[in-house]
């Protein structure tokens, strides 16, 4: 038996070395195609390698370097690709934000606006900054469920931050997200998008029984109980409320999409699913009917090239028109970096509608290269919410892949033409400190659920580093009692339903992870959530 269990051991420390060498060479590549993007740009502008090209090289190489070294040591056993698909995102995000300056620069030097002011170095800055942070949750908190114990805080927190805008003084285009403290301004909805996460794994892994309950039958649909909906109905009025005050749609719809969705994980239920979609559709309807910011995005998207007309609602603007030209002008490989001209897109070519600049200049391939790695880093996450034992960090997991799928969607959509603006930042690449740092605590948090995810496929025997909360513990061993055998089983003899006979099935639910359901230290079948499993020697 010993000698089994410590083969297996032996084995997945070395699978787990293996993964963090790929690591660090999908890293090198990463940071290498980020280069070259950098070098084409440049060359396509002015015809010459880009000013600090081997600075930037470096500074960009040493902080994935920092970042592979936290994770070989604080989080070894996590996902290979979460990192580098990170690293890549937030350094072509780098590569479009220099090459969009020049041109912002050359075309607004004769206006003097704020639209000629460089945006790639304070970018930079919050690169820096948004690493850091993410080496320094990865190095300090030493297991997910760290955050278990703080939930509660976390919403309330959340709560405050949600509602900060509302006090704020004056709009920013028309949506009141931003707040400004002492000439610096920051987005609190992507930090709150985080926190809620953290809270919703919490309150639905001690929930999911009750909310797992059935209701009546209507047209052929099980809705739950009434008194199990009040969350819902909470949630629902909160995101309203966001929708309302601060005109934010699409934090609205990221705040109540990834509760449908890890409502629905943690139950199995497909009616809370189309529930929350026709409480979503509704509210949106009656809010983009009476509240004029919002009622005049969806009147852009419903029709983008009204703009164009003599007269016309003056509450369209012209970007949705120029984003479908700019789109339609890159056809299927595009013009190239640095020789299409997405500047004319306007104020917001460097936030959300970055996107049209990768349409634009790399074509249909390059956007569909860019969703497939959005899509890699969220199939990642899934993945390692498979791989998980414990329901909060299913969840948690669970919840943190849908926030990101769900903002790529409204901002991809919206520029598009799929769904109404929204306004969001695109993940990565658009500029903006605060969604940079929220994405990469994100990305941190992914890394230590993963090894957590890991730790238990590839080194079974070995203690978790964090121990169970008390309310997760199991139970104490009640005393023994007088031994008596079971006899005989008698389907027509009453039984006391609360006690458990040895015939009975095992209790199964959803998400369902008993105590002591299985003996650590007993020999087991590797099962990585990623790779392939490690040899396993016969005694």
């Amino acid at each position: 038996m010993t000698r089994v269990r410590t083969t297996a051991r032996g084995d997945g420390r070395r699978l787990a070395a293996r993964h963090r060498n790929i690591e660090l060479g999908l890293l090198a590549l990463a940071v290498a195609v980020c280069l070259a993007g950098h070098i084409d740009a440049g060359l396509a502008l002015t015809g010459r390698m880009p000013p600090g090209l081997l600075v930037h090289g470096l500074a960009l190489g040493a902080l994935a370097g920092a970042a592979h070294l936290a994770v070989r040591r604080f989080a070894p056993y996590a996902d290979p690709l979460i990192l580098p698909l990170g690293v890549f995102l937030t350094g072509f995000g780098l590569v479009l934000l220099d090459r969009l300056d020049f041109s912002y620069k050359a075309a607004h030097a004769a206006k003097g606006d704020y639209q000629k002011l460089p945006a790639a170095p304070s970018q930079l800055m919050w690169v820096f900054i948004s690493v850091a942070a993410a080496i320094a949750l990865i190095v300090l908190v030493k297991h997910h469920r760290f955050f278990q114990r703080y939930v509660y805080l976390l919403m309330a927190g959340a709560l405050i931050l949600l509602a900060a805008p509302v006090l704020s003084p004056g709009d920013s285009f028309g949506a009141k997200r931003w707040i400004r403290l002492f000439g610096l301004s920051f987005e609190p909805d992507e930090f709150v998008k985080v926190a809620i996460t953290i809270f919703f794994a919490g309150y639905l892994m001690a929930s999911r029984d009750a909310l797992a309950l059935a209701g009546r039958k209507v047209w052929g649909l099980t809705l739950p109980r009434g008194r199990h909906a009040g969350p819902v109905l909470a949630i629902w009025v909160v995101s309203l409320l966001v929708l309302i005050f601060e005109r934010d749609l699409g934090t609205s719809l990221i705040f109540f999409g990834v509760f449908i969705v890890m409502l629905y994980v943690a139950t199995e239920r497909t009616s809370w699913v189309v529930l929350g979609l026709l409480m979503a559709v509704g509210g949106a309807a009656v809010v983009g009917t009476v509240e004029p910011h919002v009622h005049g995005r969806v009147e852009a998207w419903l029709h983008p090239l009204d703009y164009y007309k003599p007269v016309h609602d003056k509450a369209i603007s012209e970007q949705p028109a120029e984003a479908l030209f700019s789109l339609g002008t890159g056809g299927m490989t595009g013009t190239g970096l640095g020789s299409g001209r997405p500047w004319l897109i306007g104020f917001a070519g460097r936030s959300d509608f970055i996107f049209t600049t990768i349409g634009e200049e790399l074509g249909l391939a390059g956007v569909t290269a860019i969703l497939l790695v959005y899509v890699l880093l969220v199939q990642r996450g899934l993945r390692t919410a498979i791989g998980l034992t414990d329901p909060f960090g299913k969840l948690l997991a669970t919840g943190l892949s849908a926030a990101l799928a769900l903002q790529v969607f409204v901002v991809v959509g919206g520029v598009s033409g799929l769904v109404p603006l929204t306004g969001k930042a695109l993940p990565f690449l658009a500029a903006g400190g605060s969604s940079l740092l929220a994405n990469w605590l994100m990305v941190a948090l992914l890394i230590k659920l993963s090894d957590s995810s890991g730790r238990t496929a590839l080194d079974p025997v070995q203690p978790s580093p964090e121990p169970l909360p008390a309310q997760a513990r199991p139970a104490e061993p009640s005393a023994p009692g007088p031994y008596e055998a079971p006899g005989p089983y008698d389907p027509d003899t009453p039984r006391d339903p609360s006690v458990q006979h040895p015939t009975d099935p095992t209790p199964a639910g959803p998400l369902s992870s008993a105590p002591g359901a299985a003996d650590p230290s007993a020999p087991t079948e590797l099962r990585p959530a990623y790779g392939h499993p490690p040899n396993q020697s016969a005694p």
